[in-house]
């Protein structure tokens, strides 16, 4: 080491004379500067050559960084323009064919031009000398800075070899120390080779001040996380000693330890809590588990959570069913008017439960428009069992995790909602609503409809699985109601697993009844009022009912109720102290005008206008299919938002229409030379299915043959080609939107006759069906008068079934 120093001051005490043409060795994540000393490791074959080159001239050599560090082959534009000329002071063969080399910068220098590329680098260059600066004020107070800043680094942690410091605090030449401070630096190539290509000796030292300033303040950052956790290490070390001094002094003391006092309670609540065998075999494990770790280790906190879950979920705990139907049947008739299907089958299980001890629990699915009392329904049925009621709402949900639960081994896991909703409820018998069941979704984190298939499965869910807990949860005891307004998108295998209860709209009588009986007490209630201060007469609700919502269900009903009494509290408030009555000549100065009013259609008879009846999500509706004639070339065009399905019905009344053209006493050439236009109003509203096929062909048949369809009769039935009428669905909505209409006659399909019967007696009442199998029938009662036709066409009861009055 001695002889290398020796001839180094030799090397810097010499004046080397700097060829034009030199040697150049590409190097990699790393710049070289002037007076800086560095081994090197070179491989590549060409800089070899080049280091064998230059030492068989005068050692000298350049050395250029590369722009990118990968490039095994760089080519000349690959490489800076600026290097530092270097003397090769040491080289060493490696047994893997490496050369190690000791190289010292000595000057700048910019390269001119390659004049080799093979078999290494050479290239002219031009020496950059550094120019001299004076003395002065500034200069002295810049290089005072940054050895000043030098010493702050090397305090705040900085590695700095303290030779190097040494010369740093002896260096009084601007260029040399903003060139040693640079090379101690931990700079990025960019930032480097930007220091070295700046010649102005205190423009550089100013900019490696620059960096020198950022440098101190990620130390203070560093130094600052430091300090903050070898206080969090120190005040964690301080506490566990002098928490095991507190134990030694305890058991000095004879007093209990706490840990061992906290593991037997665990254990004495796992023995009460009187757990299947298989389970309390589980949380006895992961209790010695939890008495062999560290009170502080992270598991720790994971286990006894996890034995807390398995200790306050009520394994046998239930509550006892009030097997008194008669008082069930009360409870059921005082919290909803009607839906005897749910309360007829609700009343069944408890008289099966009465004479059969060990029963399974019913898996119910109310299915309905928004606002019949689905929801509601299930804490009455609770009520009248004497069971706990848990309500989750599965609407949007799209991780199977939240069904089963997540795994122990995720931070922050938990059980399904199924496990927190039977520990909510502190018994393992509780009646327990899954809402929304109609509305799960699913993406990459599974599909949560399967997983409730195990749940909703008797003769799966006696062994119910959640994640979390990882052993088996008896749900067979569990009373499952589900609800949605829709049964078609249930998955089949979900639905095949449920007894699908249809609860369909109310009719106005049905909702004058309940409003009296529990909506308007209610709202009442809710807005601080009595009866004494408000009345809302029958004819008043009735118009509430017609002219202000339209539903299937009372969610509107009650808003506008809520409305009056908002404004009936507003003036008791200011002093009134008479009873406001409302009856229908004021109702307006509350609820403002009507919201719904009878359409033109409905006030006259019209060419071209068939009234149909449709179902929706709401309900039943009814929709009025326009038709009407133009010259043209035979050509049908269908509007108002249908759906593939109506399109194809419109065909098919079409066709069936000009089959039967002769005998409905329409000419052959009318079609050639007339275009048809079909319209649904309420064409922002999408429309499908085959129900409207009846009306459509009744619509096309008026508009042609130029007679007027009855205002006063609607119909629904799907249409063939030959004119025959298919059964459809949702019956019971569409007599009910009738109903509200003021429709008293219907046309339905003769298949159709068991829902009719299946209908209240009450909603039958003064309502008349026409049962029909063949269109020509259709005409004959929804035409005002008969057609001319070429034949006679069949009087209803000849094809079909005769008129049903009610």
């Amino acid at each position: 080491m001695k002889k290398l120093e020796e001839e180094l001051k030799e090397t810097q005490g010499q004046e080397r004379k700097v060829p034009t043409v030199i040697p150049l060795l590409p190097v990699r994540d790393v710049v070289i500067y002037p007076y800086m000393i560095i081994p090197l490791f070179v491989g590549r074959e060409k800089s070899v050559r080049a280091i064998e080159e230059a030492l068989s001239r005068d050692r000298m050599i350049l050395l250029v960084a590369q722009k990118d560090a990968e490039a095994e082959d760089p080519e000349p534009e690959e490489v800076y323009d600026v290097g530092t000329v270097g003397s090769v002071m040491r080289t060493l063969k490696m047994p893997d064919g490496r050369v190690k080399i000791l190289v010292q910068g000595s000057g700048r220098a910019s390269v001119v031009e390659f004049t080799r590329k093979e078999p290494y680098f050479e290239a002219r260059i031009l020496e950059i000398h550094e120019r001299e600066v004076g003395t002065g004020l500034e200069i002295e107070a810049l290089v005072r800075s940054v050895k000043e800043q030098t010493s702050r680094a090397v305090n705040l942690g900085k590695a700095l070899p303290p030779d190097v410091l040494a010369v740093i605090n002896n260096l009084e030449h601007p260029g040399r120390l903003a060139d040693l401070v640079g090379s101690n630096l931990d700079l990025k190539v960019e930032e480097a080779q930007a220091v070295l290509e700046i010649f102005d000796p205190l423009e550089r030292l100013k900019r490696v001040s620059e960096l020198l300033n950022r440098e101190l303040e990620v130390l203070e950052v560093q130094q600052r996380i430091q300090t903050q956790a070898k206080e969090e290490m120190d005040k964690t070390h301080r506490e566990y000693y002098l928490r095991e001094q507190l134990k030694a002094i305890q058991r000095e003391l004879g007093e209990a330890d706490e840990r061992g006092q906290e593991l037997q309670e665990l254990e004495e609540k796992i023995k009460a809590a009187k757990m299947p065998p298989e389970v309390e075999a589980e949380a006895k494990t992961q209790l010695g588990r939890l008495s062999r770790m560290h009170p502080d280790a992270a598991e720790a906190s994971v286990i006894r959570t996890y034995l807390d879950w398995l200790i306050e979920l009520p394994w046998s705990k239930q509550t006892k069913d009030k097997l008194d139907i008669k008082q069930a049947e009360k409870i059921l008739d005082e919290d909803h008017y009607d839906l005897e299907k749910v309360k007829e089958r609700i009343l069944e299980y408890l008289a099966v439960r009465k004479l059969k001890k060990k029963m399974k629990g019913p898996i119910l699915c109310f299915v309905g428009p928004p606002g019949v009392g689905k929801t509601s329904l299930g804490k009455s049925i609770a009520r009248a069992l004497g069971r706990r009621f848990i309500r989750i709402s599965l609407g949007g949900v799209r991780d199977e995790a939240e069904i089963r639960g997540h795994r122990r081994t995720y931070i922050g896991a938990l059980p399904g909602r199924i496990i927190q909703g039977i520990k909510q409820a502190g018994s393992n018998n509780p009646v327990f609503m899954i809402d929304e069941v109609d509305k799960i979704g699913m993406d990459f984190r599974g599909d949560p409809s399967s997983a409730l298939l195990e749940v909703l499965d008797p003769e799966q869910n006696v062994s119910f699985s959640d994640h979390y807990l990882g052993v088996s949860f008896d749900l067979s005891n569990v009373m499952f109601i589900c609800t949605g307004n829709l049964a078609d998108p249930i998955i089949p295998a979900l639905k095949d697993r449920m007894e699908i209860i249809s609860i369909s709209g109310y009719t106005e009588e049905e909702k004058r009844e309940i409003a009296k009986r529990y909506l308007i007490p209610r709202q009442r209630g809710e807005h601080g009022l009595r009866a004494k201060h408000l009345h809302i007469a029958d004819d008043a609700l009735m118009e509430i009912i017609t002219q202000y919502t339209r539903e299937a269900g009372l969610r509107n009903l009650e808003r506008e109720i809520a409305t009056i009494c908002r404004k009936v509290a507003r003036e008791v408030a200011e002093g009134k102290r008479a009873q406001t009555k409302i009856t229908p000549a004021n109702l307006s100065r509350y609820l403002g005008p009507p919201k719904f009013l009878p359409e033109p259609e409905q006030e006259v008879d019209e060419v071209g206008v068939a009234t149909g009846l449709a179902w929706t999500v709401t309900g039943g509706d009814v929709i009025y299919v326009e038709c009407t004639g133009m010259k043209g070339k035979g050509n049908l065009q269908l509007t108002g938002h249908l759906g593939e399905v109506m399109k194809e019905s419109a065909q098919a009344a079409l066709s069936y229409t000009r089959s039967r053209a002769v005998i409905l006493g329409i000419g052959e050439s009318l079609f050639r030379k007339t275009d048809l236009h079909i319209h649904v109003p309420a064409g922002a509203i999408p429309k499908d299915g085959p129900s409207a096929g009846i009306t459509m062909a009744a619509a096309l048949v008026s508009a042609l043959a130029r007679i007027p369809v009855r205002k006063d009769v609607a119909m629904t039935g799907e249409i063939t080609l030959r004119g025959k009428v298919l059964p459809v669905g949702g019956i019971k909505e569409k007599v009910l939107a009738a109903r509200r209409i003021g429709i008293k006659k219907l046309i339905v399909p003769a298949k159709n006759d068991k829902d009719v019967k299946e209908l209240p007696q009450h909603i039958r009442k003064g309502m008349e069906f026409v049962f029909i199998e063949h269109m020509d029938q259709v005409l004959e009662v929804a035409l005002v008068r008969r057609l001319k036709a070429g034949r006679v066409l069949p009087k209803v009861g000849e094809l079909g079934r005769p008129v049903a009055r009610a």
